[in-house]
């Protein structure tokens, strides 16, 4: 007889209390038999003792320490919120937005939402980039502000702060040298 095994990693609760474990707590594991095959039962240290012996078919009994399971952490951008930043940015068309709606669309089409679709060279030589939404089909018409290597940093920095995402450590503005000297002299009379 081959019969396939399914059996269920450790779950969060005790079975008979339904109490969460804590992170490294301590608990007993089971094994039995039932109807549709292999069944895992997870007790805290106080229900174990009272389990009930008549389901029968215990296999297998075993100590095992709970671990908490570590914390996503949150993704560096938000699908949805630069998505939602891109719309908003592009219906107030404000001319001093273009290098954020420049660095939002290739963040996007980074992240597979937009694919870029085509190109277009303006006589001025200036280059404009059409993007598609993937899921919607929606066109995006963005300029591309032909950003120079040291530019690109600054922005992408203004973009995660319009996100409410904390710049990389050693990152972010920086504090102007003389701020603190200019604060402590008194004013010229």
């Amino acid at each position: 007889m081959n019969s396939e095994w399914n059996i269920r990693t450790c779950t969060d609760q005790c079975v008979a209390c339904q109490k969460k474990f804590a992170d490294r707590e301590a608990l007993m594991s089971r094994l039995r038999f039932a109807e549709d095959g292999y069944l895992r039962e997870d007790f805290c240290s106080a229900c174990w003792p009272s389990r009930s012996q008549r389901e029968g078919g215990e296999v297998s009994a075993w100590s095992a320490i709970w671990v908490a399971p570590e914390k996503k952490a949150p993704e560096p951008l938000k699908k949805e919120t630069a998505e939602s930043l891109l719309r908003e940015m592009m219906e107030t068309d404000d001319p001093s937005r273009r290098n954020v709606i420049f660095i939002l669309a290739v963040m996007l089409e980074r992240r597979r939402i937009l694919v870029e679709k085509e190109v277009q060279l303006q006589p001025d030589g200036r280059k404009i980039r059409v993007y598609e939404h993937k899921q919607t089909g929606e066109s995006f018409v963005v300029p591309d502000p032909q950003l120079r290597l040291k530019e690109i940093e600054s922005v992408q920095l203004e973009v995660m702060e319009l996100l409410g995402i904390p710049p990389p450590p050693g990152k972010g503005p920086k504090p102007d040298p003389g701020a603190e000297h200019k604060a402590a002299e008194p004013p010229h009379a």
